[in-house]
């Protein structure tokens, strides 16, 4: 067989950054690519560069490849080194997860199935997800859908907190359902019991968190290594956005709102209550003559500040009519209410 130089089909050097040639790939895709250009050469081109980006676009591929040396000419006689010579595959019987849809373009060279057969088996590996080969036997579509990005592995999910959990200095559950691919499918299309052939699993996951001091409404809180996992055994992390639900307290930061309820007279009159906070229960002085609205402003019993100490605890009048009252109260809010015109 010939030795390919999959540096000069794609235009690069042998020590060009996986940028240079993702760059150096997507263009010449895009000139020589069957929907664009009709000419004979390049249904051929277009298969030589997308073999050439399939091994270059691959971190292990490409060390493999390197491991031949750089004193090969484009077309020279190439005897695989020892080993390499009993790797066979059929890439016409990939079980849906390699190349069977490449056939029409010709499928790989012998020279690349020599080198990488053994890394094609089974799993479909992470060079050719990049590269987007999911199939061209639907060629009619727009070329850019057939390129996929690299998968994405990080995890982001919104988590409902109270107050208590922002003051309480202990770790929090989070539990939550996770969707991701079946790592465990054999190869070769055969059915897999661990996913019931959809290549799809659901997994129930709980992390203990610990929330930074001062976090707000709507920031983020990473966990390293706690997202998805892919079949090499890289992990994503997990990304908790944070939402406050509370429904006996308003956060401004380190500084809380609590309504405080009290009746018409002792609006009027003033009153000594017994107040439930944080930080323990408390006695406040409600001045006579308080209106609906009005804020008394407690120091030190709210939140806990990122730089230390506490932020406030603001108490927010809220006069609230009995619902049951007897005939004789009835009858002195008439005579109050008569006073008052």
């Amino acid at each position: 067989m010939q030795y390919k130089d999959y540096y000069e089909t794609l235009g690069v050097k042998r020590e060009a950054t996986e940028a240079e040639i993702k760059s150096a790939y997507r263009k010449l895709a895009r000139k020589y690519h069957p929907d664009v250009n009709k000419t004979k050469e390049a249904e051929q081109k277009f298969k030589e560069i997308n073999e050439a980006y399939e091994v270059l676009g691959d971190k292990e591929k490409r060390q493999r490849y390197d491991s031949l040396g750089a004193n090969w000419q484009g077309g020279a006689d190439f005897t695989p080194p020892p080993g390499y010579e009993n790797f066979s595959f059929n890439f016409n019987n990939a079980g849906g997860q390699g190349f069977s849809s490449f056939d029409g373009f010709g499928g790989f060279s012998d020279f690349f199935s020599s080198l990488f057969g053994d890394m094609m088996s089974g799993q479909r590996s992470s060079g050719s997800k990049r590269a987007g080969f999911t199939g061209f036997e639907g060629m009619g579509m727009n070329f850019k859908q057939k390129t996929q990005p690299k998968e994405n592995l990080d995890v982001t999910k919104n988590i409902n907190i109270t107050v208590k959990d922002l003051f309480d200095d202990k770790p929090i559950k989070v539990s939550f359902k996770e969707m991701e691919k079946c790592n465990a499918c054999p190869p070769h299309g055969a059915f897999c019991t661990h996913c019931n052939g959809t290549g799809i699993v659901q997994r129930n996951k709980t992390v203990n968190v610990k929330l930074p001091k001062g976090i707000a409404e709507g920031q983020k809180v990473r966990l390293k290594g706690e997202g998805k996992e892919d079949i090499t055994g890289n992990k994503g992390d997990l990304f908790l956005i944070v939402n406050i639900k509370d429904s006996k307290y308003t956060v401004e930061g380190s500084n809380l709102t609590q309504d405080i309820e009290i009746t018409p007279s002792e609006a009027v009159l003033g009153v000594q209550k017994d107040l439930e906070t944080l930080h323990g229960k408390i006695s406040i002085k409600i001045p006579a003559g308080t209106s609906s609205g009005q804020s008394l402003r407690l120091k030190n019993l709210g939140l806990p500040k990122k730089e230390g100490g506490f932020g406030d605890l603001n108490g927010k009048i809220k006069i609230v009519v009995p619902k049951n009252i007897s005939e004789e109260q009835k009858e002195l809010y008439r005579k109050i209410q008569k006073l008052e015109k």
